[in-house]
C-alpha cells in the first residue's frame, strides 16, 4: 500500500500509517456494537476520505471565494457536500485533528442556509407583515458566507504552516486551538448577525426616533455600526480572496519545485 506523506495526512486529520491496526479495531468495534449501522456509513468507510475532503474544500472555495454571488446550483451542491462531509467525519478513519475540526465547523455553517430557506418559505407563505423574518433570512445567509470565508482562510493558513513550518507550528495546530478559533469566529459572526437584525427591525418599525439626548445617541449606535459593517464587508471579502490566492500560490509552487528536484 502506498503511504501518503505524513504532513498531508496530518493536515486533513487522518491517522498515520502506524495507527492502521487501531483504526481496524475501531471499525470492528463500531460494527459489532452498532448493529443498526447504516449501509451508507459502511460505504463511506471504504472511500478515500482525504480526496473527498479535498473535493469538498474545493467546492466551498468556489462557492464563497470565486463566485461573486451564490447561485441556486452552488447552494444545493454546498448543502449536499456539507451533509456528506458531516457523515464522512464520523468515520473511524478520520481523526479529530485541527483541520478536521475546522472542516466540521465549515459544514455545520450550512445549517444557517437551511434555516434561512425555511424562513423564506414561511415569509412567502404568510405574505406581508413578515419584515423581521425576511431580514433574518438575509442576515443568516450573510452570516453563513462570512463564517465560511473565515473558516476557509483558517484552513488555508494551516495548510501553509504544514507546508513551510511543520515543526515550528505544531504547537499551534492543535485541536484545542482549532475549536477555540471556530468558537471565536462563530461568536463574532453571531454578534454581527444580531446587530444587523436589530438595525433592520428598527428601520422597518417606522417609529420616529428621538433626535436629542442620550437615548438618541444610544438608538443611533446600532444603525451606525451596521452601516460600518456593511461598508467593510466588501473590502474584507476582497482581502480574504487575495490572502487565499497567495497562500495556495505559494503552496502550489513549493510542491512543484520539490517534485522537480526529486525527479532529477
Amino acid at each position: 500500500m502506498k503511504r501518503l506523506p505524513e504532513a498531508e495526512m496530518d493536515g486533513l486529520g487522518f491517522h498515520p500509517a502506524s495507527h492502521l491496526e487501531n483504526n481496524q479495531e475501531r471499525q470492528c468495534h463500531v460494527t459489532t456494537t452498532q448493529p443498526g449501522y447504516s449501509s451508507l456509513t459502511g460505504i463511506l468507510m471504504e472511500r478515500d476520505h482525504m480526496k473527498d475532503l479535498r473535493r469538498y474544500l474545493a467546492l466551498k472555495y468556489i462557492q464563497y471565494l470565486v463566485l461573486s454571488s451564490c447561485t441556486a446550483a452552488s447552494t444545493a451542491l454546498g448543502l449536499l457536500g456539507s451533509f456528506y462531509t458531516l457523515l464522512t467525519l464520523q468515520s473511524a478513519k478520520v481523526s479529530s485533528k485541527s483541520t478536521a475540526v475546522l472542516i466540521s465547523s465549515l459544514a455545520k455553517a450550512d445549517l444557517l442556509v437551511l434555516v434561512s430557506l425555511a424562513l423564506q418559505v414561511a415569509v412567502w407563505g404568510s405574505g406581508t407583515g413578515a419584515v423581521p423574518a425576511a431580514a433574518l433570512a438575509q442576515n443568516l445567509l450573510l452570516a453563513n458566507a462570512h463564517v465560511s470565508c473565515a473558516l476557509l482562510s483558517c484552513v488555508a493558513l494551516e495548510a501553509y504552516l504544514i507546508t513551510f513550518l511543520p515543526t515550528q507550528s505544531r504547537h499551534l495546530r492543535t485541536v484545542r486551538n482549532a475549536r477555540g478559533t471556530a468558537r471565536l469566529l462563530w461568536t463574532l459572526v453571531a454578534a454581527e448577525c444580531a446587530l444587523l437584525q436589530m438595525d433592520d427591525v428598527l428601520s422597518a418599525s417606522g417609529t420616529p426616533a428621538p433626535t436629542q439626548g442620550p437615548l438618541a445617541l444610544l438608538l443611533a449606535l446600532p444603525s451606525m455600526a451596521a452601516a460600518l459593517l456593511r461598508s467593510l464587508s466588501y473590502s474584507l471579502g476582497i482581502l480574504l480572496r487575495i490572502f487565499n490566492v497567495y497562500i495556495y500560490y505559494k503552496i502550489f509552487f513549493s510542491v512543484s519545485n520539490r517534485s522537480r528536484i526529486k525527479s532529477r
